[in-house]
């Protein structure tokens, strides 16, 4: 007798996957270092797709502007439309398939940035000019938002309720919302849409992803690691271009009745007027935006701790995060010391390409565009008239900082700026510098200190350094912000940890954490009647008669 094996069919494989087109195409380019020039593409229904009308745009290395990275889609409405066509097409599937088998394929997606972990590493600080050191970490964030949500898969939990009435059963359930916009900023072009896309697909929703303009090369590579780990076609489609363009197209299409949920990073306007158009159409947004992250030290400080704390908060990443340090906010029982020792360091900072320069604290700005923003933020602060201590715009060959490594005139360097006498009726007090500047305040005493910190219209991150309990405690209850460290930086984020801001740095939405899921689920409410008959809440649910009893407790004792 012959055993034969019994085929059991998986009714999940239909659902899995097509994998992309093998390898990278490369084109003919002189780039220095003999690095690669490609020609990358939109991911729409798990295709690689050039623009419909044939327009492109170039990715290059800020810290070396020479380096063509790549050339991308130039993405058209008809381009974003198609990805929206492919999301809602593989909505029904997607949702239906078992959450723990969407929590799967999400691990292996943190299992391959594992694998490609160094060479993700090196091309991200290539494309944006950030350190390899901080890129190391921003991947590492990715792949433990993937290894966090996993678990997710099998802890989508609703709730059973206790009816008021009899041979009845209540029940609640999280439903994906459904077709998800998502728009990212380029100065965390892998952390901040995995915070976004992997918590919206555990749900069960579908996205249309945006890349950023000044890293698409990245956002290309880190969508085909996310196919290749089992991601079916529609589930993710990524389009290319413009924030007024793709981004803008993506927009429009909340008012087209095509998509369910925006997630956007990026400037406060924006993110206001992206506000405006999901509340006309009752679609929720969750709307990361800019910040002017308050640190405040006061005399019972570890100064030499809260001054590596400022320094890193306000010149790590060359000042370009939504949680850098804005207002330094000085007690002015330690303000001489304090800005002696901050001023040391300064001075001996090393700037260059961290892919050929070692040790040094912050690379290239993130584009030019970026660049000349940050140089009309200085005009501004010192036109408000604050103390100029360090600092000196843009590094040239001719207007080089001491501890400058490599050659200026390649990229797009900046000095580091730390400015003085600032008050809060200046401008720059309120206004957020995105890059390597620092105003300083000085506070009469901790009262004085804690209302400079929520003087300003952002909310997103805020910090202390004290060792008085009751001050700590006090200001984690005043300060009105998304983030609060104590004897700890302003920037710095965990997976499993809420991030967002309130006021003008958010609406009050999260990313990460278990929080998040609230922004990309709702809860469904089902009422299953098993009596056979009509039953109606509040009106027939029996009554307790309560008889009061004449009972002399006095005499008891």
């Amino acid at each position: 007798m012959v055993n034969e094996r019994i085929h059991v069919p998986n009714p999940i494989r239909s659902v899995m996957t097509h994998i992309l087109e093998a390898g990278l195409e490369f084109m003919e380019n002189q780039n220095p270092h003999d690095l690669p020039k490609v020609r990358g593409y939109n991911i729409i229904n798990g295709r690689l797709k050039s623009s419909s009308d044939g327009s492109t745009f170039l990715s290059v290395n800020p810290a070396n502007l020479s380096d063509e990275v790549g050339e991308f889609p130039l993405s058209t409405r008809e381009d974003v439309h198609d990805a929206i066509a492919a999301a809602r097409e593989a909505l029904a599937s997607w949702s239906s398939t078992p959450a723990p088998t969407r929590g799967q394929i999400i691990g292996n997606m943190g299992r391959l940035l594992m694998e490609h972990k160094e060479d993700l590493v090196r091309l991200q600080a290539r494309e944006i000019g950030k350190t390899v050191k901080e890129c190391g970490g921003e991947i590492q964030e990715a792949i433990d938002t993937c290894l966090f949500f996993q678990s997710e898969g099998r802890r989508l939990y609703g709730q059973t309720v206790n009816s008021e009435l009899p041979d009845k059963e209540l029940f609640t359930y999280r439903r994906p919302l459904g077709v998800c916009g998502i728009i990212n900023a380029c100065n965390f072009p892998s952390a901040v849409p995995f915070w976004k896309m992997i918590p919206a697909i555990i749900c069960g929703n579908t996205c249309v992803w945006k890349s950023p303009q000044d890293s698409p090369l990245l956002s290309f590579a880190l969508a085909r690691v996310m196919h290749e780990a089992g991601l079916p076609d529609g589930v993710i489609n990524l389009v290319h271009g413009k924030g007024s363009g793709a981004g803008q197209y993506i927009v429009d299409a909340v008012d087209e009745g095509l998509i369910n949920k925006i997630s956007f990073t990026g400037s406060t306007g924006v993110g206001k007027a992206i506000g405006e158009v999901c509340g006309r159409n009752l679609v929720s947004c969750s709307l990361e935006l800019g910040g002017k992250n308050p640190l405040v030290v006061m005399p019972s400080a570890d100064i030499d701790n809260a001054v590596a704390g400022a320094y890193w908060g306000g010149f790590g990443t060359a000042g370009q995060r939504c949680t850098s340090l804005g207002n330094l906010i000085l007690h002015e029982d330690i303000y001489e010391e304090f800005m002696e020792k901050l001023m040391e360091k300064v001075e001996s900072t090393r700037i260059g390409d961290s892919l050929h320069q070692e040790d040094v604290l912050y690379g290239a700005m993130l584009s030019e565009k970026y660049a000349v923003d940050f140089l009309k933020g200085i005009e501004m602060i010192e036109a408000d008239g604050a103390t100029k201590l360090w600092g000196k715009g843009r590094i040239t060959e001719g207007n080089t900082p001491t501890n400058f490594l490599g050659n200026p005139d390649e990229g797009v360097f900046m000095w580091p700026h730390l400015y003085t006498d600032v008050t809060e009726d200046m401008k720059c007090f309120h206004e957020e510098v995105f890059g390597p500047a620092v105003t300083v305040v000085k506070a009469k005493d901790f009262d004085h200190a804690l209302h400079l910190a929520n003087a300003s219209p952002y909310g997103l991150s805020s910090a202390i350094y004290t060792n008085d309990r009751l001050e700590a405690y006090r200001f984690k209850t005043g300060i009105k912000a998304g983030m609060t460290g104590i004897n700890n930086s302003t920037t710095g984020a965990e997976a499993h940890l809420p991030f967002g801001g309130v006021k003008g740095s958010g609406n009050g939405t999260r990313e990460s954490g278990i929080w998040v899921i609230e922004a990309y689920s709702y809860w469904h409410a089902v009422n299953d009647e098993l009596s056979g008959k009509l039953q109606l809440a509040q009106m027939d649910v029996d009554e307790i008669e309560m008889v009061e009893a004449e009972v002399d407790y006095s005499s008891l004792a």
